[in-house]
């Protein structure tokens, strides 16, 4: 945006990972294919959950959520940029980043609250297995995932009404692929301080309560399998929570590497790890929980050779 400082801005410029067209269009080619895999592999879970019977369980249930959410959480940032790089251009509207901004909190901590709830379940499996049924009602199941969404934008919501609040002047240019919304608060030419207090405090509440949720799971999922007498038993119950925290470590891993570290400009390690929490790890989620899980192997092969 050219002009003085006080220019308004009404466009950013998300520049990406590099400048050299061959860099760039290896970059498009892996996005791509990245992001086509992720809509169809959890699609396929969510196809396979629906359509056998015997993943009507509210395991299943919250991991046809989860891939939902994966599909919306990736489509929030990387069709944008493989349409920039198709027309020849780094702009982004200002709307277009405030809505791309709203979303990617919305998505990514329905991400964080989801697979808490997945912990919760895997305890009361594990932990309470006699109660199980009782316990994890399809009512209680369908209103734990219901309050994830109210908490999660409502969070968005207070963000954004904070950010649309905020001047930017004649900075904006993004040195990312979307509107990441911590190198867009840097670009403002307004007073942060309430904006950042309210990332620290507000958004470490909701951060933390979903981990800590995590954390207090699996405390007593691993008191209660060392109490078990069989190898076969502890085998059986670290099976079935095997997958999930592979998925936690990959997403909680991606947010600890880009956002919980002080850091006074952008890195490519901020980047990678960004990439990870935003692309990799909603490609990777269909994976992870159908290589290791016969019932969804099963479902997904039904699938496959229905004639």
């Amino acid at each position: 945006m050219g002009g003085d400082n006080h220019t308004t801005v009404t466009e950013f410029l998300l520049l990406g990972f590099s400048e050299e067209s061959e860099q760039e269009e290896l970059v498009f080619g892996m996005f791509l294919g990245m992001y086509m895999v992720t809509i169809s592999g959890n699609l396929l879970i969510i196809l396979a959950v629906s359509c056998d019977p015997h993943l009507h369980t509210p395991m299943y249930f919250f991991l046809a959520n989860l891939s939902s959410v994966d599909i919306c959480f990736s489509s929030v940032t990387v069709p944008k940029a493989l349409v920039n790089h198709m027309v020849g251009s780094k702009s982004i509207s200002y709307t277009e980043c405030m809505t791309q901004i709203y979303f990617l909190f919305a998505f990514g901590n329905m991400d964080s609250f989801l697979l808490s709830v997945m912990a919760y379940d895997r305890y009361v499996a594990i932990c309470h297995p006699l109660h199980y049924t009782l316990m994890m009602r399809p009512r209680l199941c369908v209103l734990l995932v219901a309050i994830s969404w109210v908490i999660t934008n409502l969070h968005a919501l207070l963000h954004i009404l904070l950010m649309v609040r905020l001047t930017f002047c004649f900075h904006n240019a993004v040195p990312h692929f979307f509107c990441d919304p911590y190198l867009v608060l840097k670009l403002s030419c307004s007073d942060t301080f309430i904006n950042d207090v309210t990332i620290f405090i507000e958004g470490g509440v909701i951060f933390f309560m979903a981990f800590v949720c995590i954390v207090v799971s699996y405390s007593y999922i691993c008191s209660k399998v060392l109490k078990m007498p069989s190898v076969q038993g502890i085998r059986k119950a670290l099976s079935t929570c095997g997958s999930h925290l592979t998925v936690v470590c990959l997403f909680y891993g991606a947010i600890l590497g880009v956002y919980m570290h002080p850091s006074s400009s952008y890195s490519l390690q901020d980047a990678v790890a960004s990439v990870i929490f935003t692309v990799v790890t909603p490609m990777a989620n269909p994976f992870i929980y159908s290589l290791r899980n016969r019932d969804i192997k099963r479902a997904l092969r039904k699938i496959i050779l229905r004639p």
